[in-house]
């Protein structure tokens, strides 16, 4: 049966929660990783938008808890921000997409739990910064969403893109365009997932050089051991669903995500929002150091490789670290 949502007078009606977009339009290789089912156009910076969050998504815990995963809220931006612009801004299909920005804040009282098969999520999306390039095309975007399950608001997120041609991208990149699986696990030690709110150790995307290992000797016998970006499972059907050359923003904020929960020995493990600004691409080798310092409800977070900052933010909670 078709679920559906009536909208008012200026805005689309409608619309519909039946089946996927189609995955090319989103960036996706499986259709399973697919949330939005329906994006319609308002005016000429408005759009509203269906998401379907399901219970069997890799990222939905399977220790009781009934809500979603944070990062949900994030990847339906992240969608969102590849198919308006396909569908709507007359972007072309090989075009790139690279985030610059991006952040959400959710009211833990009022997100959605689920119960029986998916979630129904309804999206307001609005479009700022529209950047056309010399050619004509869009260049660039910020978006502006917010996220309702049964008529009310439970998340707002946004963020800004840029889009380059696939020449632009070679050029930006060099050796290292193309379409490489991301390497093999670097063989650190891993933390128990309990520790990091995951199910499974294939969840697990930071690890730490053991006791003897280069980076503790470096940063001394009592300093705690280094956390770096290393994902346990390189074919992980939500972080790694399709081929990449760089370590993947959705990683990135999983990554701090759990390096914050291990740092605050748990007291942090799930955000209520979240910031991250990205400099520069992260590469997959040598795995970023993740350097994170717990505050009370906050976690400010960066990324270290090779000299450089590729990214930073903050994380923000609900409930103060304890003592």
């Amino acid at each position: 049966m078709d679920a559906r949502i009536r909208g008012t007078a200026a805005e689309p009606r409608d619309l519909s929660w039946s089946r996927t977009v189609p995955r090319e339009l989103v960036h996706r290789a499986s259709v399973a990783e697919v949330l939005l089912t329906d994006v319609q156009r308002v005016d000429a910076t408005r759009f509203l938008a269906a998401a379907c969050w399901s219970r069997s998504h890799p990222t939905f815990p399977v220790d009781g808890h009934a809500a979603h995963h944070p990062l949900m809220v994030v990847e339906t931006l992240r969608q969102l921000g590849i198919f308006i612009p396909l569908r709507y801004l007359g972007v072309p299909m090989d075009t790139r997409m690279l985030i610059t920005d991006v952040f959400f804040t959710t009211d833990p009282g009022a997100q959605p739990h689920a119960t029986h098969g998916a979630t129904q999520v309804t999206c307001r999306v609005r479009v700022t910064g529209l950047r056309a390039g010399s050619d004509g095309t869009t260049a660039g975007l910020r978006l502006h969403t917010e996220f309702l399950a049964d008529g009310a608001v439970f998340a707002r997120a946004g963020g800004g893109a840029r889009f380059l041609s696939p020449e632009r991208y070679a050029a930006l990149r060099g050796p290292l365009t193309g379409t490489c699986q991301p390497p093999a696990s670097a063989g650190l030690l891993r933390p128990d997932p309990a520790r990091l709110g995951v199910s499974h150790a294939r969840d697990v995307v930071i690890g730490r050089a053991g006791p003897e290992g280069e980076g503790q000797r470096r940063r001394g016998r009592g300093d705690p051991p280094e956390m770096l970006v290393d994902a346990a499972d390189p074919w992980h059907p939500f972080f790694f669903d399709h081929a990449t050359d760089h370590v993947p923003g959705m990683v990135l904020l999983e990554a701090a995500r759990q390096a914050a929960a291990l740092a605050s020995d748990g007291a942090l493990s799930r955000p209520t929002g979240v910031r991250l600004t990205a400099l520069r691409f992260t590469e997959f080798t040598p795995p970023a150091r993740i350097v994170c310092v717990p505050h009370h409800r906050t976690c400010a977070f960066r990324f270290e490789q090779d000299g450089e900052c590729p990214a930073f933010g903050v994380l923000h909670y609900q409930s103060p670290l304890r003592a």
